[in-house]
């Protein structure tokens, strides 16, 4: 970083994927990132987020790690199960924010079965075997190494707990991939302009859609790690995939 570089540029990520980087521009965004995104996505990010709580199946008395957990939104929806819940996010803003949402100081005495946890997802701080479920939305794209995070999901995962990754996608359809790409290079900067304390951050969210594989070669992914039953569906017509497996019994 050259004092000659716009300030903006401090907190805005590129496809190298550099983890101080990476954290810094989270940190920016994370007192206004539910808003934004709730706005870019035009509400979907609800309807998505219910979809992965489904998918994750929660239930009470299981421990669920959440990893990239941002401010700890999908989290909630884990906890109300009555799961004990691990929100895991390698941003300190991030964690920060959602300490002060859901934490023990917050109004209301926060969520008793939800912590939060700064963490890497290349070399998470937790010992083998430890959850019933882990799941991961829209940060998997943001890690420098994501076989890696996927082959530290699996070993903190115990033997027949399940993943959940929803992520963003590439839509098999050639024409509404068209309009979609429209919309993230011509409108979506324009709305991120109004609405986000960091517009440079989402030319990045744009940059990091594009570069990011798709569906089936994230699954395969996932298969090389050493997962099993790897399936996913498409939600949003292909804009966002979620993908689902289990971790094989032992022997």
């Amino acid at each position: 970083m050259t004092p000659t570089e716009p300030e903006h540029e401090q907190h805005r990520a590129d496809l190298h994927k550099d983890p101080a980087r990476v954290s810094g521009m989270f940190d920016e965004v994370a007192p206004g990132y539910d808003r934004t995104n709730t706005v870019l996505s035009m509400g979907n990010d609800r309807l998505w987020r219910a979809a992965t709580t489904r998918a994750v199946a929660p239930r009470r008395g299981q421990r669920i790690l959440d990893v990239a957990a941002g401010t700890g939104a999908s989290s909630v929806a884990l906890a109300r199960s009555g799961a004990d819940v691990i929100a895991a996010d390698f941003s300190p803003g991030m964690i920060a924010e959602g300490e002060r949402r859901h934490g023990g100081g917050s109004p209301g005495g926060g969520i008793p079965n939800l912590s939060f946890v700064q963490a890497d997802a290349t070399a998470l701080p937790f010992a083998d075997a430890e959850f019933d479920a882990v799941t991961m939305s829209f940060g998997l794209r943001n890690v420098n190494d994501p076989k890696k995070a996927l082959r530290e999901l699996l070993r903190v995962t115990k033997p027949g707990g399940r993943l959940v990754v929803c992520e963003f996608s590439h839509p098999p359809s050639t024409t509404f991939n068209g309009l979609y790409r429209f919309y993230n290079d011509r409108v979506l900067p324009v709305v991120a302009k109004t609405v986000s304390s960091n517009a440079a951050a989402y030319d990045y969210l744009n940059e990091s859609i594009r570069d990011w594989p798709d569906q089936r070669t994230l699954a395969a992914w996932i298969r090389e790690a050493g997962w099993a039953g790897v399936a996913y569906r498409n939600l949003s017509f292909g804009i966002v995939a979620l993908h689902r497996a289990h971790k094989p019994e032992a022997g």
